[in-house]
């Protein structure tokens, strides 16, 4: 298996990134009815009882090669929302940090912030990746706001990009951080959770 499909674990103060398994469904069901998550209509967050499924689903693409789950825990070792490293290209060497999602109570957090910045040290400083890749609906303000925060440059809009679940089409953003700028992001970084403390 390519090392960018190597299962570990990634210890902060705020957070742990830990290799999703089955046994975190209901605490991640329960993490989804915080703020009832799977309603916001420009996000996919699984519903409550569709929990093991979706962790099922996100197994089944880390065996195809394409994906790296995580189960986001916070600082008392709770489930709180996923992330993955995802469309892997192995050749070029990049990853997208994406189908993220935290509990309410997290959102806007140091959590957060820690979390985007191990999975962006793992990328850059282990894994040699030369960019990281983050992408979110056009509309979706919160997401983009939040990936702007990390220091992200907009690549563009990819226009009628993909449907969603109810059929209407999607215009994506499409963010990266690349490998030359990744010593001024972790400084920013750095700065962001200092003052999040």
């Amino acid at each position: 298996m390519s090392e960018l499909l190597q299962a570990v674990t990634l210890r902060g103060q705020h957070a742990s990134l830990v290799p999703l398994h089955p046994d975190h469904a209901a605490a991640l069901a329960d993490a989804a009815r915080d703020g009832e998550l799977w309603r916001l209509w420009y996000t996919v967050v699984p519903r409550p009882e569709g929990m093991a499924a979706e962790i099922e689903r996100r197994l089944g693409l880390h065996a195809a090669g394409s994906m790296l789950p995580f189960a986001v825990l916070d600082a008392q070792g709770v489930p709180v929302g996923m992330t993955t490293y995802m469309n892997i290209d192995r050749v070029h060497r990049r990853v997208e940090i994406g189908s993220t999602w935290y509990a309410r109570r997290v959102q806007r957090s140091a959590l957060n912030t820690e979390c985007k910045r191990m999975l962006l040290t793992h990328a850059f400083e282990t894994l040699d990746c030369i960019a990281v890749e983050f992408r979110t609906h056009r509309l979706n303000t919160q997401s983009r706001r939040a990936i702007e925060r990390l220091g992200a440059q907009l690549d563009g809009i990819l226009r009628a990009h993909q449907r969603t679940a109810d059929g209407s089409l999607r215009d994506t953003a499409v963010y990266s951080i690349t490998a030359a700028e990744w010593p001024t992001i972790r400084q920013h970084l750095d700065h962001q959770l200092s003052r999040q403390r």
